[in-house]
């Protein structure tokens, strides 16, 4: 007869997948964490959204708005047992003063890959072209003797698209100013005495919630045209900070990548927006375990069946 555990005291027979597949069964798994032998499985690969710093904003009356931060997204194979850098860039100066242009933002990268930072925005100062980057860009209000600084630049393919051209003379000699490119659309056109709207940038639902990164920042406007002042320009869905009729541009949000909006106005020197710094986020499977390792202080979510790390400051990562 065949013999059964019965009343028999001592451990009970089961059927086990075997062990030496790779395969455990769910009691097995479960000694083996009591006996502390519990192996942690790591990703082989990770999901990640990579966003410079936003290009900051043209000065003076009618300063182009700053380019967006390169924006970058898509799956990346990973080893254990290797500190991954993670670079946050800031978000370029407006310009000011002797200084006419916006400055470029700064790069964000991880896992060696990288993303460009935003083109500065344009000046009517002499010397004040727009810059390209990410996101170029845009065209400052200016007049026929500054020709090239009216003109928006292009961005980088896969990251950003191209700033908004600023308007030809209008009053007192000057123009409005051109939008910065967005990681979704170029920056618009000044048209008259308006500034153009910065470009429109992404949505991505990696950190969980659907969010806009990398909008360009909108153009500074002119405000002594025949009839009153030029209406402001609004800076780009993701980040891009506003152009205004007179006085300083405003600033890119912060960690979105956003260029900053251009100033506009007569009278004294005014300064252009600083861009948004950006972001770096990755995520992956829950099933798979936790990093061994971080610096830089990533904010960390557990929703929807993944590990969330958002970095808005550099730091690292190993596993």
């Amino acid at each position: 007869m065949p013999r059964r555990n019965g009343g028999v005291v001592g451990r009970q027979n089961r059927t086990t997948t075997s062990k030496t597949s790779g395969l455990w069964s769910l009691s097995d798994n479960l000694e083996s964490k009591k006996a502390g032998n519990w192996i942690k499985v790591f990703p082989t690969s990770i999901e990640y959204l990579i966003v410079a710093g936003g290009g900051g904003a043209g000065s003076n009356h009618a300063g182009g708005g700053g380019g967006a931060g390169g924006y970058i997204t898509g799956t990346v194979s990973i080893t254990t047992s290797i500190s991954y850098p993670i670079i946050v860039g800031g978000g370029g100066a407006g310009g000011g003063g002797s200084v006419g242009a916006g400055a470029q933002g700064s790069l964000s990268s991880g896992f060696n890959i990288s993303s460009t930072g935003g083109g500065g925005g344009g000046s009517e100062q002499s010397g004040g072209v727009p810059t390209t980057g990410g996101s170029g860009g845009g065209g400052s209000g200016t007049n026929s003797t500054l020709p090239t600084n009216k003109i928006g630049v292009s961005g980088i393919a896969g990251q950003g698209n191209t700033g908004g051209n600023g308007s030809a003379t209008q009053y007192d000699g000057y123009g409005a100013a051109g939008g910065g490119g967005g990681a979704g659309g170029n920056g618009y056109n000044a048209s008259g005495n308006t500034g153009g709207n910065g470009g429109i940038g992404m949505q991505n639902s990696i950190s969980g919630v659907p969010t806009y990164y990398s909008g360009g920042g909108g153009g500074g406007g002119w405000l002594s045209g025949p009839g009153g002042g030029a209406g402001s320009s609004s800076g780009g869905q993701g980040g891009g900070g506003a152009g205004v009729i007179t006085g300083n541009g405003l600033s890119g949000d912060p960690n979105t990548g956003g260029g900053g909006g251009g100033s506009g106005g007569s009278g004294s020197v005014r300064v252009g927006g600083t861009g948004g710094s950006g972001i770096v986020i990755i995520r992956y499977a829950d099933t798979f375990a936790e990093p061994t390792a971080t610096t830089g202080s990533p904010t960390y979510t557990l929703l929807g069946g993944y590990r969330i790390y958002k970095f808005i400051s550099s730091g690292s990562i190993i596993w």
